[in-house]
């Protein structure tokens, strides 16, 4: 298994649906209240997923930043889907951008990141 090998975005991509998403499945349905359910430790290893990902080289910037990305929303539906039916929320249009933006924005930072890293080890000394 190379680094180039599409198998390190699966499991980065499980990894960071995981870390955003547990904290989130196991809060009590009064606190998933959006954006404020998502701040604090999910975020941070979505963001830290992204930074190695790239900081590896594994792939290109843009699709593994929206992959990664993906990982919040992908868990906001996944609560609507295996939660509970009667709590989900009449705004899940307004859930799953909030979720997105927060995904986005997180992934980006952790790729950003991620390319200094790259482009550093990338230099060859002189």
């Amino acid at each position: 298994m190379t680094r180039n090998s599409r198998i390190w975005w699966l499991v980065g991509f499980l990894i960071a649906l995981v870390g955003v998403g547990f904290p989130y499945w196991r809060a009590p349905s009064a606190l998933t209240a959006l954006p404020g359910a998502f701040y604090g430790p999910g975020l941070a290893a979505l963001a830290v997923v992204a930074m190695m990902l790239r900081a590896f080289g594994t792939g290109r910037f843009l699709p593994l930043w929206l992959l990664i990305a993906a990982a919040a929303p992908v868990a906001v539906v996944l609560r609507m889907l295996i939660g509970d039916a009667a709590a989900t929320p009449v705004s899940w249009p307004r859930e799953l951008l909030i979720a997105s933006a927060l995904g986005l924005a997180a992934s980006l930072a952790g790729m950003l990141i991620g390319s200094l890293f790259l482009l550093r080890s990338s230099r060859r000394p002189t």
